[in-house]
């Protein structure tokens, strides 16, 4: 059993149906949500002339190894009704893995940590919420304080609470 940290974000369309339904999918095919984090609406970050992102984090127990966990999550996307037409651009919907365990590996799929997580607060603020005491595999610290150190002023605000 394998403990995976999973980013979910969208900006087209109803973003919070859009997350509900991703984690619908997760469920179905990829595992148990044990934990999740409020839903933070996050300005865009790289390409920034688009409507703003809705984030949340997500923890689950995945029997999945970890590039048949991401090639699941690229099928979700699929089903979904992801483009991928513009770098960084607009998205229905985006499932990124942050972290699987304590792995630390890199294949032509996926790379683990998320290579770009310590850098992005609308990371950092839904995980640190879940997770604050988790320790990044590579830095060596906690989010709570990777978030601290986060040189990353984008706005980042909490919308919807989690239940």
């Amino acid at each position: 059993m394998h403990t995976a940290y999973i980013l979910l974000g969208g900006n087209i369309g109803d973003r919070k149906q859009h997350l509900e339904n991703a984690k619908q999918h997760i469920l179905f095919y990829c595992g148990t949500i044990t934990q999740q984090s409020s839903i933070y609406q996050t300005a865009a970050w790289g390409v920034t002339d688009q409507p703003d992102f809705y984030n949340q984090v997500i923890v689950i127990d995945t029997l999945l190894a970890p590039e048949a966990l991401m090639q699941s999550l690229l099928k979700i996307e699929q089903i979904m009704g992801r483009v991928r037409s513009q770098k960084m651009g607009p998205r229905i919907i985006d499932l990124d893995i942050l972290l699987i365990d304590d792995l630390i590996m890199e294949t032509d799929i996926l790379s683990l940590p998320h290579p770009a997580m310590t850098k992005r607060r609308f990371v950092l603020e839904p995980l640190s919420e879940i997770s604050p005491n988790k320790i990044h595999p590579v830095e060596k610290k906690s989010i709570a304080l990777l978030l601290l150190e986060c040189r990353d002023d984008l706005n980042v605000q909490k919308i919807y609470t989690k239940h």
